[in-house]
């Protein structure tokens, strides 16, 4: 293994880190300025897309802590966003449900959220995202394997 080899690895962290930053800081804007934070938004987002979910399960698919979620979902049914429902089969699990009220606030936000994504990413051709698609999936699941 070169020092040269060594200092790629470490500069190919920082850009990936700062590109990561940059993109996010300008999505969180955005979600913030349409009342949730960004947990909120991820779970909210979840459960339109995917349905009610126990909430044993939301923190994996979201990548948050399991100890927020209790606290994430408190947030949400206070705003009338998502309510708990007791599952009929195991009175241990409890699901995590989209409100009409909530499932209406997406689909009022989600095309500019959309678009904004899309806007962030088109200083990169198609080809580009795909050869970048290809290299992150690549990096992550190989990490994985540790």
């Amino acid at each position: 293994m070169s020092s040269e080899s060594v200092s790629q690895s470490l500069k190919l962290f920082i850009v990936l880190s700062r590109a990561y930053k940059a993109i996010d800081e300008q999505v969180s804007k955005f979600i913030q300025a349409n009342g949730l934070n960004p947990t909120e938004f991820a779970v909210l987002e979840l459960l339109y897309h995917k349905g009610k979910q126990p909430l044993q399960q939301i923190g994996n698919k979201i990548l948050l802590a399991s100890g927020s979620i209790t606290y994430v979902v408190d947030k949400l049914e206070q705003k009338e966003l998502l309510v708990r429902a007791a599952c009929p089969d195991d009175r241990r699990v409890t699901y995590a449900q989209i409100t009409e009220k909530g499932k209406s606030f997406i689909e009022s936000i989600f095309p500019e959220h959309e678009q904004n994504i899309h806007q962030l990413m088109s200083h990169l051709t198609e080809e580009e995202k795909e050869t970048a698609i290809h290299l992150l999936k690549k990096l992550g699941l190989s990490v994985r394997k540790y």
